[in-house]
């Protein structure tokens, strides 16, 4: 028999009392939304920790951590609560000295400094995380280059778990810092040390908190090269995401925020998809793993089709997950400047599209060329379309009056094998959109029936440019009787 445990007394009522508080204050204030909040940019040289601080100020992980250097490359940035306070935070690039002159790889490294500078540029508050050990051309090429900005630096010393290596770490002090702080991100050691010296040190005079409204989610998908991050830019009117012809440049998830036509949008750059045997690094695996990811968490998937190169199993296979779990697709066929105008040469696109998804005739197919904006307006109109069908609720009451005319229309076919009553049905969730219809025998509903209900509910209710799920269900009672 085990004794019984006994109460812990050894925390403070007021301390526990205190943090109970900052839980619940945390809980409200990312229910809210925020403007003109200060902004915090990370910033280092390649694998000494950025994308692992973003993450635990995030409380979950949103950046990809790898030990290969130089896995951010376009800024990743979100509204973190900071001890009580709503901070914007941007994890950058790694500062890479060391390039190989003429390769594509130079080329993009260049792009990722030149952002990471600009975003340092334009912040109030530059965390300046370093590591124990020997400082590297890297470290002090980047201390240099933030020298105007001095008076809004904190140099973090990152690595120091249980006060390892701090004595090394005071090499840094030489440089003129006014005070290094010691963490480990990975261990959560003084983490919130650095919390309150960060707040200590911005402004929130400005901040304007309001309730969050409904805001539509994009997530732009496609292989590599098909003008995802040239459409992300174009939507924010920024160039948030690197723009370059090399393959597999986005790694994380890149987001955005716009609004249009009064409706409030946040977007989704992800990486390019390939096929598993062209995926060669760890890095790739999981940033293509990240987009796909990104599928339950958004409202809308655009994909993204090169006009010049077509389709693809892959491709294929991108929208069969969105389908899975009943995202709202528009097809959108990119670079579509470089193709032959006309509307016959449009409609053989789109046929092609139709014959591929067979069973997503109902997404709608889009001509545009993101980097012209052509075709703009009308992909955020059928968005905004396409997320008003994926909120809309149905009556019960409603649905089981149409439900007895389509019976009525085309009554379930009956033979010795196959004998079932369909009793009623009601709507079981939006976004994705679910019914569920009770029937005597489910089981041996046929398909073809199951479809012709699924096109009724689509066309009857508005549902015309999204999946529907229907799930049929064993119920012996009527849906008459079940209303007394």
């Amino acid at each position: 028999m085990t004794k019984k445990q006994k109460p812990d007394f050894s925390q403070p009522l007021a301390q526990k009392q205190a943090e109970e508080t900052a839980i619940k204050i945390d809980e409200e204030m990312r229910n809210k939304e925020f403007a003109n909040c200060p902004v915090v940019v990370i910033a280092g040289r390649p694998n000494v920790g950025k994308s692992t601080l973003f993450n635990c100020f995030m409380k979950k992980k949103i950046a990809i951590t790898d030990p290969t250097p130089g896995v951010t490359r376009d800024p990743v940035e979100a509204t973190a609560v900071i001890c009580g306070k709503p901070v914007y935070i941007i994890d950058t690039g790694g500062y890479k000295l060391e390039r190989d002159s003429g390769t594509k790889e130079a080329e993009l490294d260049e792009l990722v400094v030149g952002k990471s500078l600009d975003e340092m540029r334009k912040a109030d508050l530059i965390l300046l995380l370093l590591e124990p050990g020997r400082i590297t051309a890297e470290d002090e090429e980047l201390i240099l280059r933030v020298r105007p900005y001095w008076k809004k630096v904190i140099a973090v010393i990152n690595k120091t778990e249980g006060g390892r290596n701090t004595d090394i770490a005071y090499e840094y002090a030489k440089y003129g810092f006014d005070e290094l702080v010691f963490i480990s991100a990975e261990h959560g050691d003084h983490l919130e040390d650095l919390s309150q010296k960060i707040v200590s040190r911005l402004d929130f005079s400005r901040v304007v908190e309001f309730e969050k409204k409904p805001v539509i989610r994009l997530a732009i998908m496609g292989k590599p090269n098909t003008g995802k991050s040239t459409l992300s830019n174009r939507l924010t009117h920024s160039d948030a995401s690197i723009v370059s012809d090399y393959a597999g440049t986005t790694r994380d998830v890149v987001e955005g925020k716009f609004s249009y036509d009064g409706t409030d949008f946040q977007v989704l750059d992800t990486a390019g998809i390939r096929k598993k045997a062209k995926v060669k690094e760890n890095v790739e695996y999981y940033s293509v793993n990240r987009a796909i990811k990104t599928l339950d968490e958004c409202d809308i998937m655009i994909l993204m089709i090169d006009a010049q190169d077509g389709l693809d199993e892959q491709v294929k296979k991108i929208c069969a997950l969105a389908y899975e779990r009943g995202r709202g697709i528009i097809f959108a066929l990119n670079k579509w400047d470089t193709q032959e105008k006309g509307r016959t040469s449009f409609r053989n696109a789109v046929d092609k599209i139709h014959i591929m998804f067979g069973q997503m005739d109902y997404a709608p197919v889009l001509a545009l060329s993101a980097l012209e904006g052509k075709g703009i307006k009308d992909l955020l109109d059928t968005s905004i379309e396409l997320y008003k069908q994926l909120t809309q609720k149905i009556d019960t009451s409603v649905l089981n009056a149409a439900l007895k005319d389509w019976l009525f229309q085309y009554p379930p076919p009956a033979s010795k094998a196959i004998h079932f009553k369909i009793r009623y049905m009601t709507q079981t969730g939006v976004n994705p959109v679910a019914f569920l219809i009770f029937a005597t025998k489910p089981e041996v509903v046929p398909q073809t029936y199951i479809t012709y209900l699924k096109n009724k509910i689509r066309s009857d209710f508005g549902f015309g440019k999204i999946p529907v799920q229907l799930e049929m269900k064993a119920s012996r009672q009527d849906w008459l009787e079940r209303q007394k």
